[in-house]
């Protein structure tokens, strides 16, 4: 079951959650399987987690996110680089940087099917489940009150909450269907244009590079592609007029980069002189750089490059991830 974004939390029987900042996935206790939401293995990833799948009764799905946390605080890179095609590194980053579990939802147990039920009863069930399973798993929190689920927005940000996720109490569990309803967070930041890459098409503008300075150096953060195609034609030759030999500083990120997430994918990219400010919004920072494709609101042509600084990234404060979540 998925969600859709909105901007207020419904009002009514609903349950409040807080939606982690990991890799979403269903646990299976039959064939100890833990697959992710397009239903890929993620086991040969994490081995360390198949004791506490086993602990699982016979006929048992949970729903939940596999989390990695570093300093108390979920490091979504630190997960991210846990997808590698060698045994012996998954092995190695298993005992450096070990994967827990936190369970939301439970979708069938001893053998019955469970997504029919109201959300109230498999929440009920979950409680009384993850209490005895020990090991790596945690139980999210979860409220009816509208109130604490809107305070939770904020004081659960820095232990890697990035929004809330609303259940109807009475809610079935449907596969596929966005049945619940999600609340992110959203900021807003000015950059620096340091780039662009063109449209597969060739005649118009595909994505600007955004920079923010650390120092007295360009550092890449991320992209914005949001533009309609008669803008893209005129923001492209805006570009076109300004290219540059490079932008972006040598001892920072620079975009381009290889990785295997990149496999097959054209990285060029045209540098340009680093004047254009641009308004975004974003929804998720991870590290130094946007997670997503940000949001395009505005040119600020009254403010200046130089002004563009790391300083302006929010980074929230609060309670660490040990305290939010109730291990098992």
């Amino acid at each position: 079951m998925e969600a859709k974004v909105k901007t207020e939390f419904p009002e009514g029987d609903w349950a409040y959650e807080p939606k982690w900042d990991g890799f979403r996935a269903v646990a299976w206790s039959d064939d100890i399987r833990l697959d992710s939401r397009n239903q890929k293995p993620l086991l040969r990833y994490f081995p360390e987690l198949e004791d506490s799948l086993r602990s699982l009764p016979p006929g048992t799905v949970v729903d939940g996110e596999v989390v990695v946390v570093t300093d108390d605080r979920l490091d979504f890179d630190a997960l991210q680089n846990r997808l590698h095609p060698a045994a012996s590194r998954v092995e190695k980053l298993a005992g450096e940087t070990p994967a827990q579990l936190v369970a939301f939802d439970l979708l069938a147990f001893d053998g019955s099917d469970l997504r029919g039920a109201p959300f109230s009863e498999r929440r009920n069930g979950l409680e009384s489940l993850i209490s005895g399973l020990g090991g790596l798993w945690s139980l999210t929190p979860s409220t009816t009150n509208r109130a604490t689920g809107i305070r939770w927005f904020d004081e659960f940000e820095a232990a890697g909450c990035d929004g809330i996720v609303a259940k109807r109490l009475d809610g079935p569990y449907v596969e596929g269907k966005r049945e619940m309803v999600k609340v992110k967070h959203r900021r807003s930041v000015d950059c620096v244009v340091g780039g662009y890459r063109v449209h597969k098409d060739g005649d118009k503008i595909g994505s600007i590079l955004l920079g923010l300075y650390d120092g007295d150096e360009l550092h890449f953060i991320g992209h914005c592609s949001g533009f309609t195609n008669q803008d893209r034609v005129a923001i492209l030759r805006q570009f076109e007029a300004i290219q540059a030999d490079d932008s972006f500083g040598h001892e920072v990120r620079r975009p381009g980069a290889e990785s295997r997430w990149s496999a097959g994918k054209d990285l060029s990219w045209v540098p340009v002189e680093p004047g254009v400010v641009v308004q975004i919004s974003y929804d998720q920072l991870t590290g130094t750089r946007f997670r997503h494709a940000t949001r395009f609101e505005r040119w600020r042509p009254d403010k200046d490059a130089d002004q563009c600084t790391m300083e302006q990234l929010e980074r929230p404060e609060g309670r660490g991830f040990g305290a939010v979540v109730a291990p098992a």
